[in-house]
């Protein structure tokens, strides 16, 4: 079995949480992506938010939340991922840049727009009472 490991920044809102849609992707993704050479969690996730969003996270501020398992979207059967997952403050205007083609406030019953990862993830924070 296959694992893609990546990093993805919750950020919540009124109970709705950031979610990012990709050119060309049918679902939505909460951001953040994989890590480069050398890079630790926390280097790779402010990258990765400041490429994809063009804010700033907060490095103090950042806090482990949880790591979810799940298949893939778009990928054979067997090939899953692996999304280790944060909170953090951030600086700066959200800005859709780079791949991402835009982003949303979802709730949970958004669910069925979201891939297999982020469900459980939704589900995790549903039952947490952060998101509605």
């Amino acid at each position: 079995m296959k694992t893609i490991d990546k990093l993805a920044w919750i950020e919540i809102k009124d109970k709705s949480i950031l979610s990012t849609k990709s050119l060309g992707k049918e679902k939505y993704y909460i951001p953040g992506g994989k890590r480069e050479q050398g890079e630790n969690d926390e280097q790779a996730l402010c990258r990765e938010i400041i490429e994809e969003l063009s804010v700033e996270l907060e490095a103090k501020t950042i806090k482990y939340i949880g790591t979810f398992e799940a298949q893939a979207d778009s990928h054979p059967d067997g090939v899953n991922v692996k999304m280790t997952c944060y909170m953090a403050n951030y600086k700066g205007e959200l800005k859709a840049c780079s791949e991402i083609e835009h982003f949303e406030w979802l709730k949970y019953s958004d669910k069925d727009k979201i891939s297999e990862v982020d469900k459980l993830i939704f589900d995790f924070l549903k039952e947490q009472d952060l998101i509605d």
